[in-house]
């Protein structure tokens, strides 16, 4: 089955599909390394009214990727939160998340180069994501687009406790 996905600007309308979204993917993505409660503690963390809150943030940038009127996925940079200084003019990927179908059909480059323009428009001159350290699929997306490992960190999902690599890259 052909996936003719497209991408577009967030707007609060997005919020509770964002949400739902936001849900899904990592529960498909990475579900079955938690326990039932760990998960459902950190899921608590993607409520529409978060999702608004960030849209109308204008220190954050949020891109979903729909398919027809559906959402299937989505890109969101914000300002840098990993443990970590950041120089000026330093933004986070914070997330980049699609759901399974739509992966491998070709989103994944427009995505991070809406990020990559979105970045640069803002003037910023770097950019950071955190990837957890077994997710060798989306390790090597990133390095394709330059991406250098420069540290890690615990990356908490409720009271589990997983290793996310930092990565980074001139823009």
């Amino acid at each position: 089955m052909t996936r003719r996905a497209t991408m577009r600007r967030a707007t609060a309308k997005d919020a509770a599909d964002l949400a739902g979204v936001a849900r899904a993917t990592f529960t498909e993505t990475f579900g079955m390394l938690y326990s039932a409660a760990d998960l459902a503690t950190f899921l608590e963390q993607h409520t529409p009214e978060d999702w608004a809150r960030e849209i109308a943030d204008p220190a954050y940038s949020v891109a979903v990727v729909e398919e027809g009127h559906i959402v299937v996925g989505y890109v969101k940079l914000g300002p840098p939160r990993l443990p970590f200084t950041p120089k000026e003019g330093a933004i986070e990927l914070r997330q980049f998340y699609l759901l399974q179908p739509w992966q491998g059909a070709g989103m994944g480059p427009k995505m991070m180069e809406w990020a990559l323009e979105e970045a640069r428009a803002r003037g910023m001159r770097e950019m950071y994501l955190s990837v957890f350290v077994d997710n060798e699929r989306a390790r090597r997306f990133y390095a394709k687009y330059e991406f250098k490992d420069v540290g890690r960190y615990a990356f908490m999902v409720g009271d589990h406790e997983d290793t996310d690599i930092v990565m980074r890259r001139a823009l």
